[in-house]
């Protein structure tokens, strides 16, 4: 008998989801499944699935559309190493539309033993090819400013939160972990409360090895609350600075650093880069192995293009040329004409540009001098400049080529906010209007608010951050823990997008009409 989704749910709420446990295991000669499941980047055909092993091993996965597996299709084995860390990570193809699809995933020991893992079983939903209503969540900076696992506080409850939505997918804004902020086991707040960090091998130090990195995924699915939202809700993954180090480029200079003893900037980038494809469900791009900027289309009525601030920028600092140099740029010549293109080629009602960073807020390399653009915005509030070129040259192209109904999705800023970007204010009009939802941290410290460029007329409509007097780097204790949530009516297609705070607390909303061409 085929099982609702909702009535899935429910009934793994009421058995505790058996993911309470960070593994499961009934023999030491067994292998386990040591973080649980993951699925991700999944559209109308296709989804990517995860889990790891704690040992050489072979990956037995059965894929069913019912909870009873009557009708499994048993997929071919796949061996997993030492080389991946022993995480299995697989697209799944020529899946139905808009269906539940339930895998099944367990582990046979390579050693002559043979002796297999107990089975896990994952769940996701795959795009509908009709009109049917979507909804998504996002948010980012997951485990900064080394607020933790306390689990007498309820772990990291926001994940527990936006599970409670039902979502479609999750897209994560970036800030996925922290590499660069330790996690000691306690942590002082300005109240004289103690925080518990729950600690794992690794963590105590800034990330440097490719084990260090990886340990920094691993820590985050020991929250249990981590872990159930991955068994039931796809993440679509992008990645901004802290999974490498504070404000990267590749001119980053780590000389002055003493916490790191690898100073050569590429080198950690490259194994941040590696970690973060092993333990997410991300997609390959066999054209550019490692690529994080992408598409996934989720039906007619949403495309959402995955951007990258990260990879392709110049070094950070004033950003004030008046030429399209290499310096100048913030998303590379390659990826802007991808965005382009893809752009004009979408039918879907919505496009959604999730970027890893604002367009319009000042974010400063170095915050003590409050000087050097790390973000886009130069802080000038006059004509676009440095990145804001790039910025400029994306808006015209959407204005002149007539795009409809495309918005910007961010976190980065450690608190949430609506912005409304009006030619009519900025500094060209050569634009068509569009909103721009910040939402963020899902389980850090909460900063802000910052200041606007108004390069190209942002008009605050909302924000909740910090109130005057209160400090920064709130713990997630304060409740200053923000995610977003979407919804886009199958029958009208308007969209309708909520900020909401960790207890549920619709904070503001806004219901947008698709404008027709």
């Amino acid at each position: 008998m085929k099982v609702s989704r909702r009535k899935l749910l429910r009934t793994s709420a009421a058995a505790g989801l058996v993911l309470a446990a960070p593994a499961i295991s009934y023999a030491a000669s067994r292998p386990m499944i040591t973080h649980g499941l993951q699925s991700g980047d999944v559209d109308t055909t296709s989804g990517v699935v995860w889990a790891r092993t704690d040992r050489a091993a072979r990956a037995y996965l059965d894929v069913s559309t019912t909870e009873s597996f009557h009708d499994a299709t048993r997929l071919a084995p796949l061996d997993v190493l030492p080389e991946s860390d022993f995480a299995m990570k697989r697209l799944l193809t020529g899946l139905p539309s808009d269906q539940e699809i339930f895998y099944r995933v367990s582990f046979e020991d390579l050693t002559s033993g043979r002796a297999m893992s107990e089975p896990m079983t994952g769940h996701f939903r795959t795009a509908p090819a009709s009109r049917r209503s979507v909804r998504f969540v996002w948010s980012g900076d997951t485990a900064g400013q080394g607020w933790g696992i306390d689990r007498g506080r309820g772990g990291m409850k926001t994940y527990a939160t936006m599970a409670k939505h039902d979502p479609d997918f999750f897209i994560h804004s970036g800030d996925t972990i922290y590499a660069d902020g330790p996690i000691a086991p306690t942590k002082e707040m300005k109240n004289g409360a103690v925080w518990n960090n729950l600690v794992a091998e690794g963590v105590e130090k800034v990330a440097e090895s490719l084990d260090e990195f990886r340990g920094r995924w691993k820590y985050n699915m020991l929250d249990e609350n981590v872990r159930a939202f991955n068994n039931r809700v796809p993440t679509f993954f992008q990645w901004d600075d802290h999974e490498v180090v504070n404000n990267w480029s590749d001119a980053k200079d780590l000389t002055a650093d003493d916490r790191y003893t690898v100073k050569d900037l590429p080198l950690l980038v490259a194994r941040a880069g590696r970690a973060f494809h092993e333990m997410t469900p991300i997609r390959f791009t066999p054209a550019e192995p490692g690529r994080v900027y992408r598409k996934i289309a989720y039906g007619p009525l949403l495309d959402v293009f995955f951007i990258d601030l990260r990879s392709y920028r110049g070094a950070n600092g004033p950003s004030l040329e008046t030429d399209l140099t290499d310096e100048a740029r913030i998303l590379g010549a390659a990826q802007l004409n991808w965005l382009k293109q893809e752009l004009a080629k979408s039918t879907a009602t919505w496009k959604v540009i999730a970027s890893d960073m604002p367009i319009g807020l000042k974010v400063w390399d170095d915050w003590k001098t409050q000087s050097g653009a790390e973000a886009i915005a130069n802080g000038e509030d006059g004509t676009p400049k440095g990145r804001e070129l790039e910025i400029a040259e994306l808006l015209r192209f959407i204005h002149v080529a007539a795009i409809r109904n495309v918005h910007f999705f961010t976190a980065d800023v450690h608190y949430t906010a609506a912005h409304y970007y009006n030619p009519n204010k900025a500094q060209i009009q050569d634009f068509t209007p569009f909103w721009e939802f910040v939402s963020g941290p899902i389980h850090a410290g909460t900063f802000g608010p910052n200041d606007l460029d108004m390069t190209f007329g942002p008009e605050v409509r909302f924000t909740k951050a910090p109130a005057e007097g209160q400090g920064v780097n709130l713990p997630p204790s304060e409740g200053l823990q923000f995610f977003g949530l979407v919804d886009i009516d199958g029958a009208s297609e308007t969209m309708t997008v909520r900020l909401m705070d960790r207890e549920d607390t619709e904070l503001w909303s806004i219901t947008l009409d698709p404008v027709r061409a």
